[in-house]
């Protein structure tokens, strides 16, 4: 009777559904970044980054399409490695920071693609104006960290028409876009 008892429990353990962990985007340990890069008049690339951001995602390997994502961004902290520059994309002629001071990115759905990419889409809210992006991501890995936690890591990038987001600085046909490019690695709670 008792091994009756105790293959039961274990049965109605098994059949338990896994939920999905949830996980903090790591800015502390600086293993995360949101970097982009913009044609300058077609003779170069203008690369960059934001140094404040913040983020949670839910996840879990069986059930992708369940996985959520939610990143903040303190656009003042616009880096592109040159003062003056940098004081210029705050501006209102691009982030307009004084009146928008954060970007955020909230997901919608997944769609798995092959392998361990997949097509993540969401709403972008940049300088005041919210659009769906795609962003093209994949997993890079998952595991144990040697600090005792779990971390899970992504890459991801996408490009944006600047107007799309009411960006109407003309910088010529070859900087009408950015390229915005996410590496997300996540300590699980």
């Amino acid at each position: 009777m008792k091994k009756l008892l105790l293959a039961a429990s274990l049965a109605g353990l098994m059949a338990v559904p896994v939920q999905a962990a949830d996980y903090t985007i790591d800015t502390q340990g600086a293993h995360a970044f949101v970097q982009f890069k913009i044609s300058h008049l077609g003779y170069s690339w203008l690369y960059g980054r934001f140094n404040t951001f913040s983020g949670d995602f839910s996840y879990d390997a069986d059930k992708l399409k369940d996985a959520k994502i939610q990143l903040t961004i303190d656009t003042s902290s616009v880096d592109s490695n040159h003062a003056e520059r940098d004081k210029h994309l705050r501006s209102g002629d691009f982030l307009n920071v004084s009146k928008h001071p954060k970007a955020t990115f909230v997901s919608t759905r997944i769609e798995p693609k092959s392998g361990d990419k997949f097509d993540l889409y969401g709403n972008l809210t940049l300088n005041g104006v919210t659009k769906e992006v795609v962003i093209a991501a994949e997993k890079l890995g998952e595991g144990k960290d040697p600090w005792g936690g779990y971390r899970a890591g992504f890459a991801g990038t996408t490009t944006l028409t600047l107007k799309d987001f009411a960006i109407n600085t003309d910088l010529g046909p070859a900087s009408a876009t950015v390229q915005l490019d996410l590496s997300v690695e996540g300590i699980r709670k």
